[in-house]
């Protein structure tokens, strides 16, 4: 019997993070550094409980709209270019979800200078004090040199720190910094390679639980943050999600754990934050490198996910996705005996939305040429042979199931990116 997950919400926070941060060596723990230092001035100051929980939660996801390489490199430049955009599409994303609203606020603005004042407001609208801290966490820690001792680095960092106090950040914040900034642990924690850990004990300051709507609503807001990096991906997730579900239910599947298989769908690509959108949007033949990059993200999605225990069942139907019968895929080569009903089920449906589904560059097929690819792969050993059949047995009812889904998420893309480019 599967189990309904209770899952806190930091910890599923810390999965999307971590995938975030994977796209880059420059950028590893980046995020997770910017939340402890963010949450250390908060306690600094006073702020209440859930005042310092935001922080935590903005300064883990405080880059989720920038959807580049290009992006989360120019942001480890002291003083950035046009960092708006990328905080209004951040703000964009997590709105929607009620426990990150606030948090959401704080990303926002969380690239606006206090310039002398006149930072307590952006384009007409009021920048919390939360921002702020963001902004000035989110600054020292690109400060911070990880081929460097870290204690041997305070003074320049405070020294840099305090040159912008008035124009970048607001005096009374770098006043705090300053009187965390001469404790050595404080330093130690930051450069500290299980920050995750150190973070851990702080999120217990207020527990946010989610039932199995709550792990819905935000796979959705994952499924988004994961597709929305590339036109050439932007409706992928949805259109895997729904034919999953929809074979499940023809399988037997019961309404929990086809509940379970449409959280699986939305986080099966997760491991693809790690991988440069440069390369999914690359129309010409991939090189060998690129296309390890590529086979690496069900690795990366199945190391992200494992640290969860509850999510176990979603993980594997998820992850293994590449994962082939005969175990010719990868990245782990299970063979039949070692996939779940679920995982086949993953994989055909992963197979099936990828080449049906249009692409910028070429038509999906047509369903004459699904069946028989579908039923080669099947024959091949490399998909289930009865998921195969099931699906082919249903094609048309599946693929208006498809079709609608990544109708209404191209839909979701376009209002998306009309709204970024105002």
């Amino acid at each position: 019997m599967i189990i309904e997950p209770q899952v806190r919400l930091f910890d599923i926070i810390k999965c999307l993070s971590r995938a975030m941060d994977l796209i880059s060596p420059e950028v590893v723990n980046h995020h997770e550094r910017v939340a402890y230092i963010a949450f250390s001035i908060g306690a600094e100051l006073g702020l209440s409980v859930d005042e310092q929980s935001d922080l935590i939660l903005a300064g883990a996801l405080h880059d989720s709209g920038a959807l580049s390489i290009e992006e989360r490199i120019d942001f480890l430049e002291f003083e950035t270019k046009n960092p708006y955009r990328h905080a209004e599409l951040g703000y964009m994303l997590l709105k929607g979800f009620d426990p990150l609203a606030a948090a959401a606020r704080l990303v926002r603005y969380h690239h606006v200078p206090w310039n002398n004042g006149k930072g307590v407001e952006f384009r007409g609208n009021e920048v919390p004090t939360g921002s702020h801290i963001l902004h000035l966490a989110d600054r020292v820690a690109v400060l911070i040199n990880n081929q460097q001792e870290v204690l041997g680095q305070g003074n320049a960092i405070i020294s840099r720190i305090n040159e912008q106090s008035g124009r970048m950040f607001m005096p009374q914040l770098v006043e705090v910094f300053n009187s965390l900034a001469t404790r050595e642990y404080f330093w130690l924690d930051v450069a500290s390679h299980s920050i995750s850990s150190v973070l851990q004990g702080m999120a217990k300051l207020k527990t946010v639980k989610l039932d199995m709507q709550g792990l819905l609503c935000l796979s959705d807001l994952f499924r988004q943050i994961i597709d929305f990096r590339s036109r050439f991906t932007a409706t992928h997730s949805a259109g895997v999600a729904v034919s999953a579900v929809a074979l499940a239910g023809l399988a037997g599947f019961s309404e929990r754990e086809c509940r379970l298989m449409r959280i699986a769908g939305h986080l099966h690509d997760l491991g693809k934050l790690a991988v440069p959108v440069e390369i999914l949007e690359k129309q010409t033949r991939l090189t060998v490198e690129e296309i390890k990059v590529i086979k690496s993200h069900t690795f990366y999605t199945f190391r992200i996910l494992e640290h969860i225990s509850a999510l176990d069942t979603i993980n594997a139907w998820g992850s293994f996705h590449h994962e082939r019968i005969d175990g010719s895929g990868y990245p782990f080569h299970h063979k039949g005996s070692d996939l779940s009903l679920g995982s086949r089920i993953m994989a055909v449906a992963d197979v099936f939305t990828a080449i049906t589904e249009d692409r910028p560059y070429r038509k999906g097929m047509s369903r004459d040429r699904t069946i028989e690819v579908l039923r080669h792969m099947a024959d091949d050993r490399a998909l289930d042979a009865d998921i195969v059949s099931l699906l082919c047995r249903n094609i048309d009812e599946i693929n208006s199931l498809r079709k609608t889904a990544q109708k209404s998420s191209v839909e979701e893309y376009r209002r998306f990116v009309m709204q970024a480019n105002q």
